[in-house]
Parts: C-alpha cells; sequence; structure tokens
C-alpha cells in the first residue's frame, strides 16, 4: 500500500464532505487535536502499568474518542453521524472528580513538571486547550455537526492536569507551587471558573 498520494501537493487535503485548504480553520482544529493524542500516546510509553492501570485505561480510551472528535470536526456533511457523544463527557467529568479524591489538596496554581509523564500529560493539556480554541473560533466561521468537541475538550484538559498531578503524586513527587499565585483553589477545585 502507497502512504503517499500527491493529492496535498497544491496546498489542499480532504476532509469528509469536500476539500479544503491546509490552513484552514477545520484542518488546524482536527490537526491540533491529532499533536494532542500523540502526546497522550507518549504519556502512556511513560507510565507504569502496574502502578497506573486506571490512567492507562483512561488514556486508551481517550487515545479512541480524540479520533472521534476529530473526524466529527472533519465532517461537513449530515450523511455521516458524529461519533462523539455526551457519554464521554460525563466519563471524563467522573474520572476527574475520583482523582481529585486521591489528591492532596491545592491553593495555588502550579509548574508544569516533576516526573516525565506528567509533564508530557501537562503538555497534552495545553495543546488540547489550543485545540479549543480553534474549535471556538471554527464555530464562530463555519457550521459544525455537533457541539461535543468542544465540551469534551474542555473536559479533557482538565483531566490532563488532575492526570499529571496524580502520576506525581503516586511516584511521592511534589507539585510546585507557582510562588507569585494568590489562592485561587478552594477544597481542590477553582475558586471561580476562568475556562
Amino acid at each position: 500500500m502507497r502512504i503517499y498520494t500527491r493529492t496535498g501537493d497544491q496546498g489542499q487535503t480532504s476532509i469528509i464532505g469536500g476539500r479544503v485548504d491546509k490552513d484552514n480553520i477545520r484542518v488546524e482544529a482536527y490537526g491540533t487535536v491529532d499533536e494532542a493524542n500523540c502526546f497522550v500516546g507518549k504519556a502512556m510509553t511513560e507510565l507504569d502499568p502496574v502502578l497506573f492501570q486506571d490512567l492507562l485505561e483512561d488514556l486508551e480510551k481517550i487515545q479512541h474518542e480524540l479520533f472521534d472528535c476529530g473526524g466529527d470536526l472533519a465532517n461537513v456533511t449530515k450523511k455521516r453521524e458524529p461519533k462523539l457523544t455526551e457519554e464521554a463527557i460525563i466519563y471524563l467529568e467522573n474520572r476527574i472528580d475520583q482523582i481529585n479524591e486521591e489528591l492532596p489538596e491545592i491553593e495555588r496554581f502550579i509548574l508544569p513538571g516533576g516526573t516525565s509523564a506528567a509533564a508530557t500529560l501537562h503538555i497534552a493539556r495545553t495543546v488540547t486547550r489550543r485545540a479549543e480554541r480553534f474549535v471556538v473560533k471554527l464555530m464562530k466561521e463555519h457550521s459544525v455537526i455537533t457541539p461535543y468537541p468542544l465540551k469534551f475538550l474542555n473536559r479533557l484538559s482538565d483531566y490532563f492536569f488532575v492526570a499529571a498531578r496524580l502520576v506525581n503524586f503516586r511516584l511521592e513527587v511534589n507539585d510546585v507551587e507557582y510562588v507569585r499565585s494568590a489562592r485561587v483553589f478552594r477544597n481542590g477545585k477553582r475558586k471561580e471558573q476562568t475556562e
């Protein structure tokens, strides 16, 4: 099977239902989702399969859902049913709550880092936030078949935040608080929801 097609040599690419320029906001959105998925895969290679069995199960599920999310964003036809559902969002919310129960409380913002896997999850978090921003822009400029990608990416970045903290916690590596931060958390949750 030949991998290259030469069909993109003029700066366009195929989406579900048409063709667009490669710098189209839709391509930026699903391309950034793909980038986040790559960092999820990298984080998985850095996690001990015994100590982090629960996270590895989450992350594999998330990888499939990121593919679904990208496909939904690449779709401009109503002939294809959206694959991402509200169930994926509810799952993330439940897992965020479960993970947060295991973690020590924080009062201030933390610096990305600690262990290698935690740092990778923080990268996945920020790439996911960038994907979310592209989706917001996409929704302003073009029709989007389903609202779920935006909600999913929003929750997913929160999941990556608590997952990164959990990795450090289980490996007994302290999070480093941002020293100039005000106290923005109460009982482990943001005082004011800003994102």
